[in-house]
Formats: structure tokens, sequence, C-alpha cells
């Protein structure tokens, strides 16, 4: 409910948040968890356009990472109107990069695996896929909260991700923070995402922190194959119980 309501909030003050001439696009709020990785650094370089290389996190639960998997499970989405839209499902694959000799940087995206509503999406890269996503959460007499997640997308292609996942939830913070994310198939392109959430990181290599219990993450097809070739490390684990946004086009 309190997700909710701060969409709501956003939506009516969208065009005030707007800087300059920036044109507001929509609205939504999720469920994600995200999951970061250090891969082949020349598999991930491949992923990336020319004249952009990888920005690894310098600091932070992520720091080292090289490639980032986030599994979205939108409750509600809303268009540059307010009016509802269908919610999209799915898996975002990006890359911490930054465009060389320039100031440009932010996550890019290279693939994704998507409800058919959510392909091929902002970024042109996402594959139509058919998934099925299991969350439990336990509450103990003692106040532990013990969370299971399953994720399966299968697209036509032959592109697959599961992640079987369980941990227990910790403190969850606040963040509020803006990004910019690129396409990789078209690195010109940028959208800007204004966000409040709250952030539960379950495991990072980097802070020794680890909540995790159980975890097995498999992705294969012409793309992922190469990045998930059991070579890659699992940097960090971050549960997002709700994630709100504005998403903004930047001035022309």
């Amino acid at each position: 409910m309190r997700a909710c309501l701060v969409l709501l909030a956003l939506v009516v003050t969208s065009s005030a948040s707007a800087q300059g001439n920036e044109k507001f696009t929509g609205s939504n709020v999720d469920v994600r968890t995200g999951l970061t990785f250090k891969a082949s650094d020349s598999a991930v370089q491949k992923m990336l356009p020319a004249g952009w290389e990888v920005n690894s996190p310098a600091a932070g639960p992520a720091k080292g990472s090289n490639l980032n998997m986030t599994l979205i499970d939108q409750v509600m989405g809303r268009d540059s109107e307010g009016k509802p839209l269908p919610p999209v499902r799915g898996a975002v694959l990006s890359i911490p990069a930054k465009k060389t000799g320039t100031n440009a940087a932010g996550n890019m995206v290279f693939a994704g695996l998507f409800s058919q509503n959510g392909a091929p999406g902002a970024y042109g890269v996402y594959a139509p896929a058919r998934f099925v996503i299991d969350r439990k959460q336990r509450t103990e007499p003692d106040g532990k909260i013990a969370v299971e997640e399953s994720w399966e997308l299968k697209a036509d292609d032959g592109s697959a991700i599961e992640v079987q996942l369980a941990y227990v939830r910790g403190v969850v913070g606040y963040s509020k923070v803006e990004a910019r994310i690129y396409a990789a198939a078209k690195p010109d392109f940028f959208r800007i995402y204004r966000i409040e959430q709250g952030v539960d990181v379950a495991r990072s290599v980097p802070n020794n922190t680890d909540q995790v219990m159980k975890i097995s993450v498999k992705a294969s097809g012409a793309k992922l194959g190469p990045l998930f070739d059991g070579s890659q490390q699992l940097i960090s684990v971050t549960s997002i119980p709700w994630y709100s946004r504005q998403v903004f086009l930047p001035a022309s």
C-alpha cells in the first residue's frame, strides 16, 4: 500500500519534478531482485558497442562487478497521463559502462527476457519469454523472516534464465537515486530514472555480508551462455521489496 501511495503522489507531481524540457513517459512500482557478477572481461566487453568500456563500481556492495541481472515483478505501471498499463515481468541484463573519453556513464542494457507486452522494450533488446515467478515469505515467532524466490524464464529463441534463491530478510534501508540507463543497441539513447526504493543487501562479497541460505543461477542462449559459462563469480544479491520509479526522456 505504501508503494502504491508513493506512486500516485509521483504521478501527480511528475510535471513539477521534470527538469528542463525532459519528457515524462510513465511510472511503475515493482518488486525486484538484483544480482551482480564478475564475468569474463572479454565476454562482457563484446556486449558493449564501439567506444564504450566496462566501468565497474569502485565501492559499495557490488564493487568490482561487471555484469548485472535484474529480476522484475511489476505490481503496477502507468503511462504519462496516469492511465494504468498491464504490468510487465522479466529479467534485464546490463553492464556498468562509460563512453571512452567522456563523462557519459551508467548501466547499459544489452539483453533481457520479458513478458510479451514488455518486449522488445524501450531499449529494443528484450526477447519475449514465458515465465513462472514464485515468492514465499515466512515470519517466525522470533521475528526472523525467511524469503524464497524462484524465477524461470524461457524464450522462443532458446534463451533461458533460472534463479533459485533463499535468504533471511535484513533491515530494509531506504534509497533515493537518479540514474541514466543506456541501450547497447542504440548507444546514443538513454532514459532517466528517478527512483525511491527499499534495499536489503542479502549478500555482498566486498562488504563481507551474507544472509543467503541458497542460490542457483543458470542462464543460456547465444548472448547469455558466454557470460554464464561457470567461470562467473557472484558478487552481490540485493532484495528490493518495493521500487517506485518515474521515467523521463532527455530534452531534445
